[in-house]
């Protein structure tokens, strides 16, 4: 009999990457993922609804409907080149000043982190991931500095052509050691080791 070599517990958060999704009217392509350092939380809930239908005096038939996922992403801080590839922030070159365009259109991205496990170092990608603008804030220091940290919300609906949502790989898969370098999407090839 085959060993089970799925892990039986999930933890630990880290390799949080946003890669910026171009979309060409037939399919969702994906830049080179970039890290997101600082990550320290993250919590995805499933998006969609079950409806009933009766018959014969019983409930003869319900229908699921997966709508993808929303979640919240916690990092330490957002770096400056999220702000600029996500909400399209400029960077004015006479000033030195970020400032935020408020007529830009956030951009799709994937999402890629890993779960360490109590075995297998699990990785997942997120699909067609928008998000929207972080709080910003900060409290004074007392005696104890405690660190300030902003919350990303995000949504990851289907990708319109291919359906999907959501993927996750194991240590061993051929998708898993170069997983951070490029998105996998199912059924391209993977990359190899160079």
């Amino acid at each position: 009999m085959a060993e089970n070599t799925e892990n039986k517990v999930e933890f630990g958060l880290k390799n949080a990457y946003y890669a910026i999704a171009t979309d060409d009217g037939s399919k969702l392509t994906y830049a080179a993922p970039i890290a997101l350092k600082g990550a320290t939380e993250l919590s995805i809930d499933p998006e969609g609804d079950s409806n009933d239908f009766y018959a014969d005096d019983t409930k003869y038939y319900t229908s699921v409907s997966n709508q993808g996922y929303s979640g919240k992403l916690t990092v330490a801080r957002l770096n400056d080149q999220f702000n600029q590839d996500v909400f399209g922030d400029v960077l004015d070159a006479t000033t030195g000043m970020q400032v935020d365009n408020t007529d830009a259109e956030p951009k799709q991205f994937a999402l890629l982190f890993e779960f360490s496990g109590d075995k297998n170092r699990t990785r997942h990608v997120m699909f067609n991931v928008t998000a929207t603008r972080p709080s910003i804030g900060s409290k004074t220091k007392e005696d104890k500095t405690e660190v300030n940290k902003q919350e990303l919300s995000f949504t990851a609906a289907p990708d319109p052509y291919e359906h999907r949502s959501h993927g996750k790989v194991s240590e061993g898969s051929p998708a898993y050691s170069n997983f951070f370098t490029k998105v996998v999407v199912p059924g391209e090839t993977t990359p190899t080791n160079p």
